[in-house]
């Protein structure tokens, strides 16, 4: 199906943005810290026209389903919810958004931790932004986008995820500093190339405990005095504060230290290495990690060619991501899914 069949109509206008993977720098975003994602190759697309009537009409073909709004009544739920989200956000910045037919096609993979969501948000903002010439420029966005998904979809996330699938490519890192949002891009590591592979446990981040976290870094900062943990160098620094705090924190303090390792230019067996201290932090310090996505880690991690691997994404399951030899990706994917099925689970490559 396509927007012709769907709306008998053509669209009046086309935009896309990627998913993302995050290397390093997770649950970081929030506590206004430093974060290195790259986009990938899926996309998510929206074609967007007038609607004939005075309600919006929202149509998914992964789930085929078809959602009408009238722009008056409450946010409707599901996928919608995120379209819903954009044009409030828009109208609340002063904006005059007419009803809409929307069609949206994805191969971002839903709920494995690579912003399918935020790619959802800034396609529609851009779809919104090329059929209205809205002044708009990629950064207001993102910042759109992340308002979106915490005023009408009940997730309380940083500006991680919108602003990768705004800004970034995938054949460099998008350093950001998320309190400033003056961000670098990187080259990765010479001789390496990424990986993801998704744990086959899915994950939902309103429904699980990222909301938690978020409000035990919040205390964490203000029982040390600081606006933000991102105000914070040393770990031991957290030794004062009580559990699980003290753990949440030394997470997230230690996370920003890696990431700010890579700014110096370092090797890929060292960038694997921060990987694999990353992995243990968010699996130990923060306890987002799941036993899925251990056994995957392990996998990776003991497979030559392999310089490291982590979660990526909130956790609570998703994908992991790992840095590989140059043009070994597709062969080590293939064996570490074959090891982890062996191990009693059900993954795919998500990007190779």
């Amino acid at each position: 199906m396509d927007f012709q069949q769907i709306f008998n109509a053509a669209p009046d206008v086309e935009a896309s943005a990627p998913g993302r993977v995050n290397l390093l720098g997770e649950h970081t975003d929030y506590n206004d810290g430093f974060v290195l994602p790259t986009a990938i190759p899926q996309q998510t697309t929206v074609y967007v026209g007038p609607s004939p009537d005075d309600r919006h009409h929202f149509y998914s073909a992964e789930l085929a389903e078809w959602i009408d709004v009238n722009p008056a009544e409450s946010t409707p739920q599901g996928f919608a919810s995120y379209i819903y989200g954009c044009i409030r956000v828009l109208e609340q910045a002063g904006h005059t958004i007419p009803p809409i037919n929307l069609f949206v096609t994805s191969t971002v993979p839903i709920g494995s931790g690579l912003s399918s969501s935020a790619a959802l948000e800034v396609a529609t903002l851009r779809g919104l932004r090329s059929l209205l010439k809205l002044d708009l420029d990629d950064v207001k966005l993102a910042q759109l986008g992340q308002q979106a998904e915490i005023q009408y979809v009940g997730v309380n996330c940083g500006i991680l995820d919108q602003m990768a699938c705004s800004l970034a490519d995938t054949n460099h890192m998008l350093f950001l500093d998320t309190r400033t949002l003056d961000r670098q891009i990187l080259s990765f590591p010479n001789g390496a190339e990424i990986v993801v592979i998704d744990s086959g446990v899915a994950r939902s981040l309103a429904s699980s405990g990222y909301n938690q976290r978020r409000a035990e870094c919040e205390t964490a900062a203000r029982q040390l005095g600081v606006k933000a943990l991102r105000d914070v160098n040393d770990p031991q620094t957290a030794d004062s504060l009580p559990e699980p705090i003290r753990r949440r924190a030394r997470h997230v303090i230690t996370e920003n230290n890696r990431v700010l390792k890579v700014l110096a230019g370092i090797s890929a067996e060292a960038f694997g290495e921060l990987m694999k201290a990353s992995h243990a932090s968010l699996r130990d310090d923060y306890e987002v990690s799941v036993p899925a996505l251990d056994k995957l880690v392990d996998i990776l991690q003991n497979t030559s060619g392999v310089f490291g691997a982590r979660l990526t994404g909130a956790g609570f399951g998703g994908a992991c991501v790992a840095l590989v030899k140059t043009g070994k990706g597709k062969t080590i994917a293939q064996s570490v899914l074959t090891q982890y099925t062996n191990a009693g689970y059900k993954g795919h490559i998500s990007v190779d």
